[in-house]
């Protein structure tokens, strides 16, 4: 009979590049099983190839459901995630099986609050509209205005020296991109947070000295709503938080503000969004997330809005970033393989 081969086998739903694979391809003490192709892991694949196998490495694209940790069976000891959310894999399941659950969480704050900021600017500016005149050879059918093509100003100004900007949910990456927004004179700041969570007061107080802020406050959803010039949803996607956003949310908004989400599109009911839009009760919206995604073709209501920007999730989308992404989650993976404790995991005891 021939030996059995007793490596630990590791399956990983994409090619991770020149930088990262390395990493694992001169591990000679592993079985490395990679998806072969460009494009998206096909989940017979993944449930064929995961058998027997001590850890999957997937993206936020692959659902890790109850099908593919029977299919695994009882060696499978952890499943990295190249992202910081994980709602695509079972936690319950995770927890149940003792299988341990990494994550990418940290390296991505930056880029996801530069694009955040970038939303904001081509919502409130009217990058969508202005830029598809261009595009659609109606430059010179459009001879200037006085207010032609004109949009809220991001930043502080003589006219309006008071600016706001809101969070719904004020993690990491709110608050990246509050420090960003200090530049271009935001004078006050807002956020609603989980409800379950406790007012960090210290923490606030030490934010409003280091931005100088006129103030720093929690609040509640209605007066996030109606006092934020511009309001950047980034909160944990998930049942909880789903359509948060949604028609009397956006009826309570200045008929001025900008709202940009770059964190789940559930957050957000598209349906009032795009009635939002059209009868103008907010100026524009920027978005990098939409509820459904990746269906979202020509004839969804909001990419038929001229002032809603949309871009297809690339939020995380820099060189550097999805590097740094895809290093931690063959570190954490091999982590657990050689006995130690992953640099970035989620806790199930909570599941």
């Amino acid at each position: 009979m021939p030996p059995i081969n007793r490596r630990p086998k590791v399956v990983v739903t994409r090619n991770l590049g020149p930088d990262v694979m390395p990493l694992l391809e001169k591990r000679t003490d592993i079985e490395l099983v990679v998806w072969p192709e460009e494009g998206a892991s096909d989940p017979a694949w993944v449930l064929a190839n995961v058998r027997g196998a001590s850890a999957l490495l997937v993206m936020m694209t692959d659902k890790v459901g109850p099908d593919v940790f029977d299919a695994a069976g009882p060696s499978l000891q952890v499943v990295s995630t190249m992202s910081v959310g994980y709602e695509h894999v079972n936690t319950s399941e995770a927890a149940k099986r003792g299988v341990k659950l990494g994550y990418t969480p940290d390296i991505l704050t930056d880029a996801v609050a530069d694009l955040s900021i970038m939303l904001a600017l081509m919502a409130g500016r009217n990058v969508k509209q202005s830029m598809q005149v261009v595009h659609d050879g109606n430059w010179p059918n459009s001879p200037w205005a006085p207010y032609i093509f004109c949009g809220p100003q991001l930043s502080a100004s003589p006219i309006s020296p008071k600016r706001t900007a809101g969070f719904l949910g004020f993690g990491r990456i709110s608050q990246a991109t509050l420090a960003r927004l200090i530049p271009f004179g935001i004078t006050d700041c807002i956020y609603s947070s989980n409800p379950k969570s406790k007012p960090d007061t210290e923490r606030d107080a030490a934010i409003q000295a280091k931005h100088k802020l006129n103030s720093l406050r929690r609040v509640d959803l209605d007066e996030l709503a109606s006092e934020s010039d511009v309001l950047f949803i980034l909160a944990p996607g998930g049942e909880s938080t789903r359509h948060l956003v949604n028609e009397d949310f956006l009826r309570k908004m200045k008929r001025t503000s900008v709202l940009v989400n770059a964190a789940r599109g559930t957050l957000i009911d598209s349906d009032a969004l795009a009635k939002a839009l059209s009868e103008g009760w907010i100026w524009g919206a920027g978005l990098d997330v939409v509820e459904g995604e990746p269906m979202v073709t020509k004839d969804h209501p909001l990419v038929k809005e001229p002032r809603c920007a949309i871009l297809p999730h690339i939020g995380s989308g820099t060189n550097e970033t999805r590097v740094g992404m895809a290093t931690l989650a063959v570190k954490n993976l091999l982590a657990v393989l050689d006995g130690q404790d992953m640099l970035a995991s989620v806790d199930l005891s909570l599941y």
